[in-house]
């Protein structure tokens, strides 16, 4: 019993340590236990054997108050001679009951600890994925707002350039304006020097009529004569 208890408290103790520092042997570790607690029976007969191994570290406590019992009472000294001792069967039962316990509760206390540990290391490998996929969620948002603001970049530029291209042609409309503006005014002084020219060519017509008009009286004068 008590070399069964040493191989599986040597056992557990592997386990934890494994369980505890970062080496290849935590993979392999993990895997076993998910393996382990993974099917159906397997639950139910790790709580059998801890039941089992309650059962016996009650059993063995029993022992121990019973010898412990059998110590302080004087009818057990043989004689009633002196004192309730433990004798030398009892002592070696003792110990041997008390080794029995302490290994018992080791392998316990051994076998909690890596039922944690195990639970720990797999919800801090569930919190490590989502702190990826928050993180690679992340990068891909950075990476779209990075292409976001450069084709913003870009749309700006091109719309800078078309703002200047627009000043640009409004420079050139005005422009264009002035100078209808001026041939417009030209136009105009045209328009009055050919009105001017017309009157004057009329009054010039009327003139040459009358002095026509004065010819022919005086010729008519003369002829008379």
């Amino acid at each position: 019993m008590i070399q069964l208890l040493f191989v599986v408290l040597v056992a557990e103790a592997s386990v934890a340590a494994a369980l505890l520092f970062k080496t290849p042997l935590r993979k392999l570790t993990v895997l076993g236990l998910d393996r382990l607690k993974r099917g159906r029976r397997a639950p139910v007969a790790v709580k059998t054997v801890a039941g089992v191994v309650v059962a016996l570290l009650a059993s063995t406590l029993y022992s121990m108050a019973e010898i412990s019992g059998r110590a302080g009472d004087p009818d057990s000294s043989g004689g009633g001679g002196g004192g309730g001792g433990l004798t030398p069967t009892d002592q070696v039962l003792f110990s041997r009951h008390l080794l029995e316990a302490s290994l018992m509760g080791y392998s316990l206390f051994l076998a909690l600890v890596i039922d944690r540990l195990h639970q720990y290391i797999r919800e801090l490998r569930g919190f490590k994925k989502n702190l990826e996929a928050v993180s690679k969620h992340n990068k891909m948002l950075e990476e779209a707002r990075h292409g976001i603001s450069e084709e913003t970049k870009k749309y700006q530029k091109e719309i800078a350039a078309l703002n200047e291209e627009m000043k640009k042609l409004k420079l050139q409309v005005q422009e264009k304006t002035e100078e209808v503006h001026v041939a417009e005014d030209k136009a105009h002084a045209i328009q009055k020097q050919s009105e001017g020219l017309l009157l004057e060519y009329d009054r010039l017509l009327e003139d040459n009529q009358h002095l026509r008009e004065q010819l022919q009286s005086i010729d008519l004068r003369l002829s008379s004569s």
